[in-house]
Order: structure tokens, then C-alpha cells, then sequence
């Protein structure tokens, strides 16, 4: 069993919870988290890039010059690859990234990711986060009372909160997100994980019901 410190909004200590790591598929794998973190990085991929080859850039296709008796080494045409403003060789051209794993995968590597937060000690637990009005300076306060003013920390919470996003947003490297939004890349990328004790219990719950979330997009 894994015991986690619970704090307040103060940054004091209000009690501890018990974590059974079965909960969260019980070992770490890595050669899984990598593939899946590898999936979600190449889905973001634009895939736009195109360079010109060279029966695309502009100039005549005719020789230079003669083959033989000028003196010079043998040429081709003006578009080689071989001469500045020539075609690149084997240059890339646009085409699509994107691939998906199995979703049972996909799944076991988010529940890993937080598991391996937990083990790690980058895991904070908060007793409760709740806001009345949108307003960055009480979450900042929070991160200055939890000491995570240097560090990217996601913030995890059991459903969509506007009012909590939108007061968050505006601090560099803090990102806000239901849990059910949660994969590996999302949870792995952030030095710190902070989660309220609702949030917590959703994620024991178990995973995402298959089709709520695509793969390659946030909660994949």
C-alpha cells in the first residue's frame, strides 16, 4: 500500500490516504508508456512539411554542357540535387502521422502514469479545491503554499470547472483537467500531479468507458 500525505489549501497537513497500487495495475511498464506517450506525440503531428525535388524546382533540363573535352567534371541538368537551388533528394513530402494503439493499452498506460507519480513522490492530494468567482491570485496562492511555484504541475479535478479553469490558465506551466481527460502523455509531461481527494476516487473508479475519447486527444 502506497500512503499519501493530504493537504489543505494552506499547505498544511490534514491526514494521509491509502493507495493499494492494484488499483492502478499494480507494476510499471515502460516499454507500454513509451509506446503510448511515441502514439500521442506523433497524432499531434501536423505533417505538413514538403521541400521541392527535382522535377519540381525551376530551370531547364537540358545539360549544361558536352560531356566530354572541356575540362570540367561531368554534369547533369541545373535541377540536381548536386547544385544550389537544385531539388532535394528523397526530400520529405506531406503525409499523415497519425496511428492508434489498442485501446486496453492505451488505458493501462494512464492508470500506470499515476501510479508511477505516486511511487515517484510527485503525487500532491488536496482535501478539497473549490472557487466562487474567477480570480488567478488564490490558485497561485495555493501553488506558492504547496511549494510548486518552480514546478509544471497538473492539476486534477473530477469534472469540468470553468470558473477553477479559467483562474488557472493564466499561470505558466499549470494545466487543469477532468480525470477523465487523463493519458500518459498529459500526466508524464508535468513535473507534479495534484489531485483533490474527488478526483482521487474517480480515478480508483477505473478507466474511461470505450468511445468517450479518441485516441491522440486529451483523455485518450
Amino acid at each position: 500500500m502506497l500512503t499519501l500525505t493530504v493537504y489543505n489549501r494552506q499547505g498544511d497537513s490534514v491526514g494521509t490516504v491509502e493507495v493499494d497500487p492494484a488499483e492502478f495495475g499494480g507494476r510499471i511498464n515502460r516499454q507500454l508508456l513509451h509506446d503510448v506517450v511515441v502514439m500521442h506525440l506523433a497524432n499531434q503531428r501536423a505533417g505538413t512539411h514538403s521541400t521541392l525535388r527535382r522535377g519540381e524546382v525551376a530551370g531547364s533540363t537540358k545539360k549544361l554542357f558536352r560531356q566530354k573535352g572541356t575540362g570540367n567534371a561531368r554534369v547533369g541538368t541545373r535541377r540536381t540535387n548536386k547544385r544550389k537551388g537544385g531539388g532535394t533528394a528523397k526530400g520529405p513530402k506531406p503525409r499523415d502521422y497519425e496511428y492508434h494503439l489498442p485501446k486496453k493499452m492505451v488505458r493501462a498506460a494512464t492508470r500506470m502514469a499515476v501510479l508511477s507519480k505516486f511511487q515517484d513522490q510527485e503525487a500532491i492530494i488536496l482535501d478539497e479545491l473549490q472557487v466562487t468567482e474567477i480570480k488567478t491570485k488564490p490558485i497561485a496562492a495555493l501553488l506558492k503554499a504547496l511549494k510548486l511555484t518552480d514546478k509544471t504541475c497538473l492539476l486534477g479535478i473530477p469534472d469540468y470547472d470553468e470558473k477553477l479553469y479559467k483562474s488557472a490558465r493564466n499561470i505558466q506551466g499549470m494545466e487543469v483537467m477532468p480525470t477523465s481527460q487523463f493519458n500518459a502523455y498529459t500526466v508524464l509531461k508535468q513535473k507534479r500531479l495534484v489531485l483533490t481527494k474527488a478526483a482521487l476516487e474517480t480515478l480508483r473508479k477505473g478507466p474511461t468507458k470505450p468511445g468517450e475519447q479518441k485516441q491522440g486527444e486529451p483523455g485518450a
